[in-house]
């Protein structure tokens, strides 16, 4: 066998026996369920008409690459942890620590945007006006359920990614079939013709970034590779199947944004339920309609943070059984066998972010964009480690079966990481610039500081982790 790169550890902790629990449905629904998101398309559809197009090209040369990238590397190395898995097996443990952190801690960070959001709409559908701090209390709350979902079984707990992958799919289609009918009955809110539809330069590429981060997801479901029945058959099948679904999905959604609210009214946080109104204005019983739509899309929220927590806080278990994060990440749930101890963590995190960046924001929308920009940036990051490791596997590990492989050959698996490669990096610079204007230090600089102080926290529990495996008996990747 090929060569696997490896660093000295300390001597793992014995390996624990999962149930396997994940049928190719419940694969298929979660990675739906990952990657679909309703709390960003506001954002996406505020680029304007050409938003349509950038959807098509992102899911030509960024979406179609990562996703058979990420179906290969899970069916070849279906171990528990996923991205971590993969990290340590081709860049030793540094690197998969590294990378563990930051995909573990975004989702801290993140759960803190999206919970604003939750809070957003729970007020916009009780009619109600509601303060920052009542928004971060619900938040609060919102976390610790997510936490408490988290430990319970997996058997038990798939079937919230499950129900909200239905659910969220239900509100697309709903969305863009109602704006069909719209523009064929009234016309668009928005010009819609092909000269709009061409991809412009501009201050509308600030949210160009979204439609990148809203198709990152297909490594998630690998964190619990040891939990399927099936990984080596499901995950490609699962990835091929729901990449389709989710592509039509998005763009339906988008196209129906577009038809209901002029640009320059989409809000970040009341742009869903605004657009349903518009698009549904004139039915019966709409304020009923809406207030079912709207608890739904609240759930969706919950849905997908949980599904989040599940692949994020998997690998960074398995980190910590490898040695690599501190042993609080690999503390199990006694019966359910699941990570208690980073689920703790995430909530504990998360409550602290919310809190800290309410005592700075003006509003809830600058709130849940800054903590959605900077959680962004740090999410992106162990991208830039996955492609290069997917290349580095196939040259010095080519001797492990693989139920599925990218198509092309080298030549072909190589100009797909690199492709991939430079979308995850302009993704990372548009969240922090926006083309054609000056940079905004008053937002870009804390989003940088809040970057560079989750980078160093995270290289000292790294620092401190390999000084404690210094000298112990080396231990070869599983």
């Amino acid at each position: 066998m090929s060569e696997v790169v490896s660093t000295p550890a300390a001597a793992p902790s014995p390996k624990p026996r999962f149930k396997r629990v994940m049928g190719l449905f419940d694969v298929t629904l979660f990675t739906v369920c990952a990657i679909l998101v309703i709390d960003t398309l506001a954002a996406s559809a505020a680029i304007g008409a050409s938003a349509l197009s950038w959807w098509v090209i992102t899911f030509v040369l960024f979406f179609i690459p990562y996703g058979l990238i990420t179906a290969e590397l899970g069916s070849a190395y279906p171990g528990e942890g996923g991205i971590q898995h993969w990290i340590r097996r081709a860049f030793g443990d540094r690197w998969a620590a590294r990378t563990t952190w930051y995909y573990w801690v975004n989702v801290a960070l993140w759960m803190p945007s999206g919970y604003i959001l939750l809070a957003g709409l729970i007020a916009q559908i009780a009619g109600v006006e509601m303060s920052l701090w009542s928004k971060i209390a619900i938040g609060v709350g919102a976390t610790w359920l997510t936490v408490l979902i988290g430990v319970t079984s997996l058997s038990t707990a798939k079937w919230v990614p499950n129900v909200g992958a239905v659910i969220k799919a239900a509100i697309m289609l709903l969305i863009g079939g109602a704006g069909v009918y719209v523009l064929i009955a009234r016309g668009p809110a928005n010009d819609l013709s092909w000269p709009k539809l061409i991809p412009q330069w501009g201050a509308g590429l600030a949210f160009l970034p979204v439609i990148v981060y809203n198709f990152m997801g297909f490594e998630l479901v690998s964190g619990a590779g040891e939990e399927m029945r099936n990984p080596g058959r499901d995950v490609p099948i699962a990835v091929i199947t729901a990449g389709l679904l989710i592509s039509g999905f998005y763009l339906l959604a988008t196209f129906g944004i577009l038809v209901a609210l002029p640009v320059k009214d989409i809000g970040l946080i009341e742009g869903l339920l605004d657009t349903l109104r518009s698009l549904l204005a004139g039915a019966p019983g709409l304020n009923l309609i809406i207030t079912v739509i709207g608890v739904g899309a609240v759930f969706t929220i919950l849905a997908n943070l949980v599904t989040w927590s599940m692949g994020a806080n998997r690998a960074a278990q398995a980190a910590a059984a490898d040695g690599e994060l501190p042993a609080v990440f690999g503390l199990l749930h006694k019966s359910n066998q699941t990570p208690i101890g980073a689920y703790i963590l995430t909530g504990i995190v998360s409550t602290l972010v919310i809190v800290a960046y309410g005592l700075f924001a003006r509003s809830a929308e600058d709130l849940f964009w800054s903590l959605f920009a900077f959680s962004s940036v740090i999410f992106l990051l162990p991208y830039l480690v996955l492609f290069p490791a997917f290349l580095r596997l196939r040259g010095r590990d080519a001797a492990t079966p693989r139920p599925y492989r990218v198509p092309g050959g080298a030549v072909g698996a190589g100009i797909m990481a690199v492709v991939c490669t430079l979308f995850i990096l302009q993704a990372i610079l548009f969240f922090l610039w926006v083309p054609g204007v000056a940079v905004d230090w008053s937002k870009t600089g804390p989003i940088l500081a809040g970057v560079a102080l989750t980078l160093t926290l995270g290289e000292i529990v790294i620092g401190v982790m390999k000084a404690n495996r210094s000298g112990a008996p080396s231990s070869a990747p599983h």
